[in-house]
């Protein structure tokens, strides 16, 4: 990713549910906040009880895609993290990356 890195640890996931804006649809749940650094940084969870490793690596894998594609039209210094729901884990990447951009719009977050 051009722009963008990865969150990794779990007080950065913890205030970010706290303290960010969030946006629910069917598929996914998306957190957002403004940060000072021109860099964004990305989480991607999925429950456990959903699937096996396997299936949550390629959701995981199809949400980072959609985001890498469509990185540019998101605003600079942003932390965001996706949370998957039940519905979403079987869904084409086309759902996925739809429900994406259209929370990301109502949250404010794409340009």
């Amino acid at each position: 990713m051009e722009f963008s890195s990865s969150l990794k640890e779990n007080f950065e996931f913890r205030r970010l549910y706290s303290r960010g804006k969030s946006a629910a649809g069917r598929l996914l749940v998306v957190y957002a906040r403004t940060r000072s650094n021109g860099r964004n940084r990305l989480g991607i969870t999925v429950s456990a009880k959903l699937g096996c490793a396997v299936k949550r690596n390629r959701v995981r894998r199809r949400l980072r895609e959609a985001y890498r594609l469509n990185e540019r039209r998101f605003v600079r210094g942003l932390d965001m993290v996706i949370v998957v729901r039940g519905r979403g884990f079987e869904e084409p990447y086309r759902a996925l990356e739809a429900e994406l951009l259209a929370l990301s719009e109502r949250l404010g977050i794409l340009i």
